[in-house]
């Protein structure tokens, strides 16, 4: 059992079974997917960085977390370093690995960055520079993953488990390819 650093949840078990389980949505679901089996905890490992973002003289500082598996999901943003109040420290399986280089964790997170600023408008961008200083030590994020299905079937749906959100294709994504990887273990 690994001993991981997580983001501190704001969603329990029973508010997650609630969220997956209620509504009319809910009926839909079961109705295609099959009923809500069971509801499990996961953590995915993210890399923090502190990035540097100077734009036509402005210099703007933020903290953003990119998964430390392969760097495939949207960069989580922090308003700043997660603190000791904000963070615990448990054992568990339900983990995947960190696999992602730093210095190609780096390259991704700036260009990652990068991709995030010209969205929100590429004629604002002149003179960009953008730098990343890694900060020492993974920290996981906590999901939680609903099962459901009818027979050997099953479907998966996961909630992040501090910003209650749900979450698409990219974390389902990550979670199968973890499910199958110790399966075939």
């Amino acid at each position: 059992m690994a001993r991981i650093r997580s983001l501190r949840p704001n969603v329990t078990r029973e508010e997650a079974t609630e969220q997956f389980s209620s509504g009319m949505l809910d009926f839909l679901r079961e109705t295609a997917f099959g009923p809500l089996r069971s509801v499990a905890d996961f953590y995915i490992p993210f890399r923090l960085f502190q990035i540097e973002i100077l734009n036509g003289g402005k210099r703007d500082l933020r903290v953003f977390g990119l998964d430390a598996v392969n760097g495939s999901l949207d960069l989580y943003h922090f308003e700043q370093l997660p603190g000791d109040r904000d963070v615990l420290y448990l054992e568990t399986r339900n983990c995947s690995e960190p696999m992602l280089g730093e210095a190609e964790a780096e390259k991704i997170v700036i260009v990652k960055v990068q991709r995030l600023l010209f969205t929100t408008g590429f004629f604002r961008v002149r003179d960009l520079h953008i730098s990343a200083v890694p900060v020492a030590g993974e920290i996981y994020v906590p999901y939680w993953v609903g099962f459901r299905g009818r027979g050997a079937r099953a479907r998966l749906a996961v909630i992040d488990a501090v910003r209650r959100k749900p979450e698409g294709a990219k974390v389902r994504q990550l979670l199968r390819a973890w499910l199958t990887s110790i399966r075939s273990a």
